[in-house]
């Protein structure tokens, strides 16, 4: 399989595969917002005792899908703005729904109503799927998480893989024996190696090996690699941790309250996989694992993550690590005329080019890099989706939306490498990322617009054959 662009980085603070289990807390914050979720519809009242597994809340918009009380405990609705808040835990989980599971549509309900489905996700659009939907043309499994500071698929995995193997004989019935990739790294690894064992006892997984090397493990770049249309219907995309996830409701009747994450990069004293529950204190994770005041901390990956801020309290439902970086407030003097000894460039125009290969410990210094675009051609060449980011850029800037739009910006996938190889630290992935935005309102304005005037000259022609009859 051909892949395009992409680029190794290479960076320090990333934890061993282990996972560590953390204490029992004794408060939990359950975010109202994640990604790709809104919990507006509040289904708790202030006060109410609830079981682990109880539902607290549902996001209206994606077809209802519940955020579960991972432990017991007493309702609080006025103690943190934005997050449901549970004190005076305890475990043990509550009266849970029962569902035939012989059928399609109950294994369906199923894992939405335990909170499995929200591991799902379209591979073009990276929306939730419909879980009442017609199965999709195929699913894609990955077996490997190639951006920095996100939980790795060994630390789910380890001591999991018959678990893995029943997830995906129940994937086999979801997508109604449909096509399944399962996307492993290329290198050789002892890791890899009991995949393979795995595959081959399941027989009807198609084997996609790829090189270790971000983002070749992106849903939306495997899926056009692969040759699966858009217009041929919709493409799963699930992890590792999904597919731990349907074993565990599928096979053990077990809600999906706690989950894997890394706790990595350059303000982390210790890098370490944590296995934590949903609405699991951040500020606890803070303390025990940052190595100084300060911070900042990133709900995600290094390159799509995003900026927890004072008002996220809580890991939310979808988190799959935290990046924890040295957040400096001073300049450094003469930053612009530094070597780059302690640094990389993707133009290798530092001098740490001279050393041996080293992670680069990452902060949030930008060292006074920020300039004009200077035409390097160094985002084109890592870009996977085969896209001129340097010319969208130079289209954007000059407010030539039709330009912007036959150059095919929605091709991106929004990565971050654009960014993060740029010399001149142009934010080109939140550019992109706005102007799809605008794109499709203006396509969804123009829309409505010939709607209403379709509709008016209906009403004239109507009126037009009245006054003649």
């Amino acid at each position: 399989m051909k892949l395009r662009g992409g680029y190794n980085i290479s960076v320090s603070g990333k934890p061993c595969d282990a996972v560590k289990h953390v204490a029992e807390p004794d408060i939990l914050y359950f975010p109202l917002q994640s990604r790709r979720f809104e919990f507006s519809e509040i289904c708790v009242e202030d006060g109410q005792r609830v079981s682990a597994g109880d539902v607290l809340a549902k996001d209206p918009n994606n077809y209802g899908v519940p955020l579960l009380a991972s432990r017991g405990g007493t309702v609080s609705l006025t103690s943190a703005a934005y997050h449901i808040v549970l004190e005076k835990l305890e475990t043990g989980f509550g009266q849970l729904e029962s569902f035939d599971t012989e059928s399609l549509e109950g294994k369906c309900a199923k894992l939405f109503a335990y909170g499995a489905w929200e591991y799902f996700c379209e591979a073009y659009s990276g929306s939730l799927p419909n879980p009442l939907a017609r199965p999709p043309q195929a699913a894609i499994v990955t077996a490997v998480s190639l951006e920095p500071y996100t939980a790795s698929a060994e630390s789910h995995l380890e001591g999991r893989l018959a678990a893995f193997s029943r997830g995906l004989e129940h994937l086999k019935t979801l997508v109604d024996g449909r096509m399944v990739y399962l996307v492993v790294g290329k290198e050789k690894s002892d890791f890899t190696s009991r995949i393979r064992h795995e595959v081959e006892k399941v027989g009807w997984v198609k084997l996609v090996e790829i090189p270790m090397k971000y983002p070749n493990d992106n849903y939306t770049v495997l899926a056009r690699a692969l040759g699966l249309k858009k217009s041929e219907g919709a493409v799963w995309g699930i992890g590792a941790d999904g597919i731990l996830a349907i074993d565990d409701v599928l096979s053990s009747s077990r809600p999906c309250t706690e989950r894997v994450i890394s706790v990595g990069g350059s303000g982390v004293n210790k890098p370490v996989h944590l296995k934590v529950m949903t609405g699991y204190p951040i500020r606890a994770i803070d303390e025990s694992y940052s190595s100084c005041a300060g911070v900042r901390i990133i709900n995600g990956g290094m390159l799509t993550g995003r900026f927890t801020g004072e008002n996220t309290l809580g890991v939310d439902s979808e988190c799959r690590g935290l990046t924890i970086l040295i957040n400096t407030r001073e300049r450094e003097f003469f930053n612009w005329v530094r070597p780059g000894w302690d640094r990389k460039s993707y133009s290798g125009c530092f001098t740490s080019f001279l050393r041996r290969p080293f992670g680069e410990a990452i902060t949030t210094q930008v060292r006074g890099e920020v300039r004009p675009c200077i035409c390097c051609n160094y985002c084109d060449e890592v870009c996977p989706a085969g896209i001129m980011p340097h010319l969208i850029h130079k289209y954007l800037y000059k407010d030539m939306v039709e330009e912007v739009e036959d150059a095919r910006v929605d091709l991106c996938v929004e990565c971050g490498l654009c960014s993060f190889v740029c010399p001149s630290k142009i934010e080109l992935t939140k550019q992109f990322s706005e102007a799809k935005r605008s794109i499709e309102e203006e396509k969804e304005h123009a829309r409505l617009a010939q709607e209403r005037h379709e509709q008016q000259q209906k009403k004239s022609q109507q009126k037009s054959e009245e006054k003649s009859d």
